[in-house]
């Protein structure tokens, strides 16, 4: 299962930390550089939960904006028989 909204297809994204060295100018130096960078990842806040897809119940990944609009229809609770 993707680490992905199913409802959005809201994923992670690349991006850099940039590590910066010098004295800013404001202080009196000549200003910041930029010293090394390494690559980082930018995850979404995805929560777990059991949703009706095309009418069928799946626990799935939704992100919290989806979750706060409603996009979606929740899947009701099995009911074990009782014997």
């Amino acid at each position: 299962m993707l680490k992905k909204c199913v409802i959005c297809q809201k994923g992670s994204l690349n991006g850099k930390v940039l590590a910066r060295k010098g004295q800013y100018k404001a202080k009196g130096g000549t200003g910041s550089k930029i010293a090394r960078w390494s690559k980082r990842k930018f995850l979404p806040n995805l929560q777990k939960m059991r949703i009706l897809v095309k009418g069928i119940p799946q626990s799935v990944f939704i992100c919290t904006k989806c979750i706060k609009k409603g996009d979606f229809k929740k899947a009701v609770p099995r009911v074990k028989p009782t014997i």
